[in-house]
């Protein structure tokens, strides 16, 4: 005889909400839990980075800069306040501890998008410290590491004022030449110009003695006049016209006595 095999879904529900609901609940619960927590992160965040920018706009001193980074070491206010403090010591020619300053930044914010700004205010202050070498050395990394960053045709002109100060003028020109090629639309291409322009117009190195006694020797264009010395071509008279060669034939005849 067969059987029924059909169920009733309503009486299947009712079992597994009676089996579940408690599981069912919990992750409800949680579920609430994590979207207001979320919504209350959100909000705490938002008013503790207003907050922070608030501080930051009325900060005036280096006091006033570091108060900002204490507070809100996590916001984006307390990452541009060392920026602002490393200027300030700047500014004082407090520049290793402006230096000091801008490498905790980057310690912090390795991928901030004004690394390249900070990398480049401390090859400044190495150079406003005298330790010429290292700023080049600078530079030249920066120039490296990024490219295609709005920093790298900076550090390139930068290089060539160094350069220039270090009689490197040949190296000089290859930056310039750089700058010209890969950066033909930056703000550095007209100055990379100027500075090629006058580096090509520069004196050349005067040469070694060794290389003057093995040149050959031409003759100087100041060379005294001898008897060896032929006349140039300016001294001779210069022939005269055509026309004034047939009226002095006709003078001539003209005025010559007839025969009798």
């Amino acid at each position: 005889m067969p059987t029924l095999s059909s169920t009733d879904p309503v009486l299947e529900t009712q079992v597994f909400w009676e089996r579940h609901k408690t599981t069912v609940f919990a992750v409800l619960i949680l579920a609430v839990l994590a979207v207001a927590g979320w919504g209350a992160f959100r909000i705490y965040s938002d008013r503790r980075e207003a907050a922070a920018a608030n501080t930051l706009t009325s900060a005036k001193t280096a006091a006033d800069f570091q108060k900002v980074i204490a507070q809100f070491p996590s916001t984006p206010a307390g990452a541009s306040a060392h920026l602002f403090l490393a200027e300030e010591q700047r500014k004082d020619k407090k520049f290793a501890e402006a230096n000091s300053t801008l490498q905790t930044f980057l310690n912090k914010y390795p991928k901030h998008e004004l690394k390249g700004s900070a990398r480049l205010a401390m090859a400044a202050n190495l150079e406003s410290l005298g330790k010429r070498d290292e700023a080049l050395a600078a530079y030249q990394q920066l120039a490296k590491d990024d490219p295609q960053g709005f920093s790298a045709p900076m550090a390139l002109i930068s290089q060539v004022y160094i350069l220039k100060e270090k009689k490197q003028a040949d190296e000089a020109r290859r930056v310039c030449e750089t700058i010209l090629t890969n950066y033909r639309d930056s703000m550095m291409a007209s100055e990379a110009t100027r500075q090629l322009r006058f580096l090509k117009g520069s004196e050349p190195a005067k040469p070694s003695p060794d290389a003057i006694s093995a040149a050959i020797p031409t003759a100087p264009a100041s060379a005294p006049v001898t008897a060896a010395t032929p006349v140039p071509p300016a001294a001779v008279p210069a022939a005269p016209p055509a026309a004034a060669q047939a009226s002095a034939s006709k003078a001539n005849t003209t005025a010559a006595p007839k025969k009798p």
